[in-house]
């Protein structure tokens, strides 16, 4: 009988389920869209019923899937976006109010109140993160205050949170288990990445009551097992992994020093530094990169809010293209950008600015730009925020030779080639593009056996599939990163 594992990838704007040999080859794919709901400037928030549904929905078909291929699924691994914040009935299993999506900016003013008390440095210190309404506590505190239901579940010990994962895993097992991992744990802003355990000086501060909290497991792990009458069958849940630390994973990012930048909905950079935490100079993140056996393995993070984002807003609301490939030949029928930027702070702006007030802006318009000079500047700026990230890694004395490049976008040749020139570092591409679904399929083996080592999964899975090495003149490149900075400072106006 032919063997395999499954990966359940919850992301930004749409739950997959991904089905792989145990060679980390894809056999099967099934994945469904759900709706983006803004209520306010600022605001994003997903209907956990939906996400639920999707992901219920893309799980059965794998799962069918492997029945037709005869074949038996030996684990489950859960990877999601990270951040978005759930709280629910502990009774019914229903959420209490919308998921906050990372992306939301509602808590920005609380978040100032924080900064002026003068917080920043204890929670820095702790978590490694900044103040900012990106992570899950200020969300948290947010619902409490406003969701009148939320005071009387709390009095009747009936109230949980949950990032994403959680939520899920909650569900598969029918409300056996309440659980997170170390890597989800560690974006909550709740989490101190020192002693391992939710911190409680900060949930006084924030009046967070930790009974609402989830345990902290290893990111491979006993997680349950999936719940027949929902699932139809009896199955580990053997991984969590948030999506970017998954993606790390997968890339085989298990040295020290090793690098990876995934462009998917948004864009994340992140550097294992090993069992040192690394506190940046210059604004990148310190967090968990995976933990192992008790173990933390840490990393030094860069977030961008916007990059596929920025593709479908070209695609949903300017309807300039159908389809996200499209974009490649439309930034190749261009010679040049005609000097037009966008600065795609459609929610802000992440590292290394962290301007969660900041909005989008065009620059450089001309009578002579039309709407394919638009598309290009919307590809580029994710190469020119990538440029901003991996020179804030420099400042901090970090200097990669190379960096794992993964997600939908740089199935793009021509961005691919684009961020090479730009960053003025070689990009590696790896066949299987899926490095986030990849990462966590392979810790729900690596807990169950299947692979013995991190060093066994590097040499038998990761596989190269092109090379982008820089090719741009320094004054050309010299002139477009002039022109990026110039349109930032007026963004940050």
């Amino acid at each position: 009988m032919k063997k395999f594992l499954l990966a359940i990838d919850q992301g930004t704007t749409s739950s997959r389920a991904i089905l792989f040999d145990l060679k980390g080859n894809i056999k099967f794919t099934s994945q469904f869209e759900f709706t983006q709901y803004f209520p306010k400037n600022g605001w994003v928030e997903h209907n956990p019923n939906e996400i639920w549904a999707s992901t219920i929905k893309a799980l059965k078909n794998v799962i069918r899937k492997a029945s037709t291929l005869k074949g038996k699924i030996l684990s489950i691994g859960i990877t999601n976006q990270r951040e978005t914040t759930i709280l629910w009935n502990k009774k019914t299993g229903k959420a209490i109010y919308n998921a906050i999506v990372w992306q939301d900016r509602r808590t920005q003013e609380y978040c100032e109140k924080l900064k002026k008390k003068k917080y920043e440095n204890t929670f820095r210190k702790k978590t490694g993160l900044f103040i900012d309404p990106y992570f899950s506590a200020t969300k948290v505190k947010w619902i409490l205050e406003n969701v009148k239901i939320s005071k009387k579940l709390l009095k009747s010990s009936n109230l949980l949170f949950g990032t994403v994962d959680t939520y899920l895993i909650w569900k598969l097992t029918n409300g056996k288990h309440h659980l997170t991992d170390a890597t989800n744990a560690s974006r909550t802003m709740l989490f101190n990445i020192n002693n391992n355990n939710w911190d409680k000086e900060i949930l006084k501060k924030l009046n967070i009551p930790e009974s609402i909290l989830p345990g902290v497991k290893n990111s491979a792990d006993n997680f349950g097992i999936t719940n027949k009458k929902i699932v139809g069958f009896e199955i580990p849940i053997s991984a969590v992994l948030g999506d970017q630390q998954a993606a790390a994973v997968g890339q085989s990012c298990f040295e020290k020093g090793s690098i990876k930048s995934t462009y998917g909905t948004g864009a994340f950079a992140i550097m294992n530094t090993g069992s040192k935490k690394i506190s940046s100079k210059n604004k990148l993140l310190t967090t968990i990169c995976y933990r192992l056996n008790g173990k933390n393995t840490f990393a030094l993070e860069g977030s961008i809010f916007i990059a596929g984002a920025g593709v479908q807003w070209l695609r949903d609301k300017l309807k300039l293209i159908n389809y996200a490939y499209d974009t490649e030949q439309i930034a190749k029928s261009k010679k040049n950008n005609e000097g037009v930027y966008v600065v795609p702070a459609f929610s802000g702006m992440g590292a290394p600015y962290w301007r969660p007030d900041a909005r989008g802006i065009i620059t450089g318009l001309t009578r002579d730009s039309d709407w394919k000079t638009l598309v290009r500047a919307v590809i580029e700026s994710v190469a020119y925020q990538s440029y901003d990230l991996f020179n804030a890694m420099r400042k901090d004395g970090l200097k990669p030779n190379k960096i794992k490049i993964d997600g939908g976008m740089v199935e793009n040749n021509w961005f691919c080639q684009f961020l090479a020139n730009i960053i003025n570092v070689k990009t590696e591409r790896p066949k299987v593009l899926e490095t986030t679904a990849l990462g966590v399929a392979l810790f729900a083996g690596y807990q169950i056996g299947v692979f013995k080592s991190l060093d066994q999964i590097k040499k038998r899975i990761w596989k190269k599939d092109k090379i982008f090495k820089p090719k741009l003149s320094y004054i050309v490149r010299n002139k477009l990163l002039n022109g990026w900075k110039l349109s930032v400072k007026k963004t940050l106006l």
